[in-house]
């Protein structure tokens, strides 16, 4: 009897898979945007349980996001392998929100999965999502969208493609615009697979709102002209049925040991009014190949949560514990911070053992240098609780619990100083950008130890404390986050909810918080 695939099988923020086999271990990469380490790459023997194991951008000279906009950053990364190496190409954006992006395209290379990768190769800046594709007469191929900025134009100007050097280390040759995309227009994500004398390429088109979707063109030469598949397209969303996979698009595939077909693609859940709060995910869908050489979707063209799973044994692994006590050498692999790496000047595991020392940072609103760290919220009920000790002097300081979307949401549970009550206890939010206090006081604290914890069912959220006496106490009234989702907003973006610890100290003074645990729990 086949195992089965239930999607999503990355829940929370892990959009744009970029999947690969490499003889029996299977890999998808997936985009981090502003969020540090750089792209995520998880381990499956399967197909059906996936396992973190790498972030491959850890080090700023490979990745600096200092300054980068909200949902700017890593976009699309794809990963490959040829000639004993791993090749992981991404863009880094600084630029977003006006006709220009932006848009920075770079190489990593790795003779291990898991590390250590390589400096950066620069590539181009011409459009975003690019791909790298291994011909078999040895030669390599860049694709990447080409960005238009020019009025009057579609600034999704096509997919361009131009031979890349290994030994020189950089593009070479013409580029040549080789797919003006469909009438779903948006024509983005390109991948170029080669089977049965045809090349394909795949795109999103659509764009990633809930008409998103993946297309297929083909042709004898990698140059074009590219055919459309008469389908088009062979993935998209039934925006009928919201209970769904929704935003299905940005597709890539993998053929198993045994032939067979899968496409890893992103898509959503939506909690209420079309807001998806984790951000989007990613999923499998099984496909077969026609008398006529076209990929289809089995089932398809709308995306299906349980999946039949490939002819292959099931390889469980053993995950990381939801419960951190900080008493390890290094931080789990769940745990991000935002645009900069973990470094002893402001987060610490050996400071103080069996603690984690935050030094606080920038306000929440910066896209420089906060102190945050946080994981991914991958399900819409879930109770998270820390303890700290935090002794602020003034109220420019705070340390706490916190919901974070971006710069413009957020939801703070938060230990600050008040001039009248002195050490205190308080719920800040930022929503659409306006800054709010949802207490009327705030609650006076004494020194020590003071245990946080919110309570989660899909869009309400409630905060609670516990001091000494470790009765928890319910903390103002509970609080609707569906506006931390890309869909609550002013302008378009692509990350999801984390939830975790941060400490802010605006009169720079640096003051540190000790968190004693945080417990994640569904």
């Amino acid at each position: 009897m086949r195992n089965t695939i239930k999607n999503p099988i990355l829940t929370g923020f892990n959009p744009d898979p970029s999947i690969l086999r490499v003889e029996d271990d299977y890999y998808i990469a997936v985009s981090t945007f502003e969020w540090y380490p750089g792209v995520q790459i998880y381990h499956s023997k399967d197909l059906v349980n996936w396992k973190l194991i790498g972030q491959p951008l850890t080090r700023t000279s490979q990745l600096n996001l200092i300054g980068n906009i909200d949902s700017g950053g890593v976009w699309a990364p794809c990963l490959s392998y040829s000639d004993g190496l791993f090749y992981l190409v991404y863009t880094d954006v600084k630029t977003r929100m006006s006709a220009f992006k932006d848009t920075h395209n770079y190489l990593v290379t790795a003779e291990n999965i898991e590390g250590p990768w390589s400096e950066p190769t620069y590539l181009n800046s011409s459009g975003f999502d690019p791909s790298l594709f291994h011909d078999d007469d040895g030669r390599k191929w860049l694709v990447n969208m080409l960005w238009d900025f020019r009025k009057g134009r579609n600034s999704f100007a096509g997919i361009v493609i131009q031979e890349y050097s290994v030994e020189g280390k950089k593009l070479i040759g013409p580029r040549k615009n080789i797919f003006k995309g469909s009438e779903l227009g948006v024509t983005e994500a390109p991948h170029i697979y080669k089977r049965n004398g045809y090349y394909y390429l795949m795109t999103a088109e659509g764009g990633t709102w809930y008409t998103h979707a993946v297309s297929v063109a083909r042709s004898k030469s990698i140059f074009g002209p590219y055919e459309l598949d008469p389908t088009n397209p062979i993935l998209t969303s039934n925006q009928e049925d919201m209970n769904e996979l929704q935003k299905a698009g940005h597709g890539s595939l993998v053929e198993t040991q045994d032939g067979e077909w899968y496409l890893a693609h992103l898509c959503a859940r939506p909690v209420v009014d079309k807001k998806c709060i984790l951000g989007r995910e990613t999923a499998l869908q099984k496909c077969y190949w026609t008398e006529d050489d076209w990929i289809r979707v089995v089932g398809g063209p709308n995306p299906q949560k349980e999946v039949e799973g490939p002819n292959l044994p099931l390889y469980p692994f053993k995950q990381e514990s939801n419960f951190d006590d900080f008493k390890e050498k290094q931080l789990k692999k769940y745990w991000n911070s935002l645009r900069r790496p973990f470094s002893e000047d402001w987060v610490s595991l050996t400071e103080r053992p069996g603690y984690l020392r935050v030094t606080g940072g920038e306000s929440m609103q910066s896209t420089h240098r906060q102190s945050m760290i946080a994981r991914r919220l991958d399900s819409l009920q879930v109770e998270v609780e820390t303890a700290l000790e935090f002794e602020p002097e003034n109220f420019q300081q705070m340390a706490g619990l916190i919901f974070y979307y971006d710069t413009e949401d957020y939801v703070y549970l938060r230990v600050t100083h008040d001039e009248n009550i002195n050490k205190c206890l308080g719920i800040i939010e930022t929503k659409h950008g306006k800054y709010n206090e949802l207490l009327n006081e705030d609650i006076p604290l004494e020194s020590g130890l003071i245990r946080l914890k919110a309570k989660l069912d899909h869009q309400w959220l409630q905060f609670y404390y516990s001091t000494e006496d470790n009765r928890w106490q319910k903390i103002g009234n509970r609080i609707d986050i569906s506006h931390l989702s890309d869909d609550d907003s002013h302008y378009i973006r692509f990350t999801g909810t984390f939830v975790g610890m941060c400490v802010q100290d605006l009169s720079g003074q640096k003051i540190p918080a000790y968190f004693k645990y945080f417990d994640y729990r569904k």
